[in-house]
């Protein structure tokens, strides 16, 4: 195989948490971007993420940790990066759209359920 096509087996870490919104954000322009990472669950108190603060220095989410050890914290910082890093392919703002129509049911679901009861 070919050193400059081979894959990368020293993948991007993405500390988040699911119900982060921040998080959510980062991830769907990883999967816009056809990233491969891996997700690192955090503790929801900050005072319990152990691991974090031992690979990155930091309790904030989102946090990447990048194939050479840079580490990026914060929406903004990390999808700069990833911006400058991968381009886009032919399939990401399709991705983007699904994500929209996604989370726009998502929502209509949840406002459904806070939906006073009428009888």
């Amino acid at each position: 195989m070919d050193t400059d096509t081979a894959p990368s087996w020293n993948l991007l870490e993405l500390y988040q948490t699911e119900w982060c919104p921040a998080s959510r954000r980062v991830r769907q322009r990883m999967t816009e971007l056809d990233v491969t990472y891996v997700a690192r669950q955090v503790p929801v108190e900050r005072e319990e993420r152990v691991e974090l603060r031992l690979r990155a220095a930091t309790d904030s989410i989102p946090t990447l940790v990048c194939e050479g050890g840079e580490v990026l914290v914060g929406e903004d910082e990390i999808l700069t990066y990833l911006d400058e890093r991968f381009p886009a392919p032919d399939g990401a703002e399709a991705h983007r759209l699904k994500a929209i129509k996604a989370r726009k049911r998502e929502l209509e679901e949840a406002a459904r359920c806070l939906e006073p009861a009428t009888h």
